[in-house]
């Protein structure tokens, strides 16, 4: 099997300051990879440079077209990239109003995407917003609310719909559980993981809560001041940490 995402040396600076420095990985289809580390890690400028946000100093990001062909998203025309985030890409934000047209109803947000990639039938695109909030658990009669009406989690379950709605094959998420209460992470976990696998979802997670890549994640990277400083297999890693940084993370974990 051939890598989906390919990552090669991905270095980002600051001036003086080191983003992130010689990142590289493969990413499979179907695979999800966890990146975790505290604030100022790097973990979330390597996720913004892998999803070109950011554009990396130095490094490759190789993606696996539909039609076979291998992209460096890196020196990706613009017009392209942003074909690529429409249809085969999905970014998550840690706050879902970054990620949502708070102006647009509910249904809006979701057929918004649709349009981009070329849907036209009112009816159609509507009969799909619908489907597709029941399938985040966001009853249908809310369907022209807008996103101000609903809580935190509902946001982000709608967020979810807006990015999942055209089938992206690799999805970002940066801190998807982030500020949310307990019981609504909980929920929200729970239909991220049942949504990945139907879907066979590739996807890349940013987070500080190793409870959640312990759930999601396939694979584990540590990343400190930058660097990745250990990755392995999710449960390998945090049952059997083997940088002292790591041990710290998952010891912290555990006294709490």
């Amino acid at each position: 099997m051939t890598p989906l995402l390919k990552v090669q040396g991905i270095e980002k600076r600051y001036g003086a300051r080191i983003g992130c420095r010689d990142v590289s990985f493969d990413l499979y289809p179907g695979e999800v990879m966890g990146i975790v580390g505290e604030s100022g890690s790097g973990k979330s400028t390597l996720l913004n440079c892998l999803a070109g946000i950011l554009t990396p100093d130095t490094g490759e990001v190789l993606f696996e077209m539909r039609d076979g062909a291998v992209k460096d998203t890196v020196t990706m025309s613009e017009p392209e990239r942003r074909m690529l985030s429409r249809t085969d890409w999905a970014f998550v934000h840690q706050h879902a109003r970054d990620g949502l047209r708070m102006n647009v109803s509910a249904g809006g947000n979701v057929g918004e995407r649709l349009m981009a990639v070329g849907a036209r039938h009112y009816g159609h695109i509507r009969d799909e917003a619908i489907d597709w909030l029941g399938r985040v658990e966001i009853n249908e009669s809310r369907v022209d609310d807008r996103p101000t009406a609903f809580s935190g989690g509902m946001q982000q379950r709608l967020q979810i719909a807006r990015n999942l709605v055209t089938g992206p094959r690799l999805v970002f998420m940066d801190e998807p559980t982030g500020g949310l209460d307990v019981s609504v992470q909980a929920r929200l976990l729970d239909l991220l993981r049942g949504l990945v696998r139907e879907m066979g979802l590739s996807a890349i997670i940013v987070t500080h809560d190793l409870a959640v890549v312990r759930l999601l994640a396939d694979r584990l990277m540590v990343m400190k001041d930058g660097h990745v400083v250990e990755s392995g297999l999710t449960d390998q890693v945090l049952d059997d940490p083997q940088h002292a940084y790591t041990q710290l993370l998952v010891s912290s974990v555990l006294q709490v």
